[in-house]
């Protein structure tokens, strides 16, 4: 490792190291219900490839990769679970909020990202709430 890599960018992956890989591979998988287990564990060794070997730019390139799955996901004519995409998109969101403490321009260029994220979080909190109000719940 060269030491003029910067690490510091590692320590806003946590939370996204654990919550990503199940709810991308549902985006991924949609409209199936459930991600099938191998494409979740594909989706595991995928981060965690990115963050024991990979860069911030490579991460970032993943999170961006993510927020297009989300966005997709809030603007589908088809009703499916809000769930996956409003994890991803929360997951994603606060992170690129945090990338302001850090040094370069991160914060910058996830911009458009973190506009497209709020309005995309919007959409599928509405609908999310119309799910839980035309379902049945008194059968759970």
């Amino acid at each position: 490792m060269s030491a003029r890599r910067s690490l510091v960018w590692l320590g806003l992956t946590p939370e996204p190291e654990q919550e990503l890989p199940a709810a991308v591979a549902a985006l991924r998988a949609r409209p199936h219900r459930h991600p099938p287990t191998a494409l979740v564990a594909a989706e595991r060794r995928r981060v965690q490839r990115l963050v024991l070997r990979g860069t911030q730019r490579g991460w970032l390139r993943y999170l961006g990769e993510v927020t297009d799955l989300v966005v997709e996901a809030a603007a589908a004519s088809a009703p499916t679970d809000p769930r996956p995409a409003l994890v991803a998109g929360e997951v994603v969101l606060d992170h690129h909020r945090m990338l302001i403490g850090l040094p370069g321009r991160g914060y910058d260029r996830t911009a458009a990202q973190r506009r497209d994220l709020e309005g995309a979080l919007a959409r599928l909190r509405s609908r999310s709430r119309g799910a839980l109000r035309s379902e049945d719940w008194s059968t759970v």
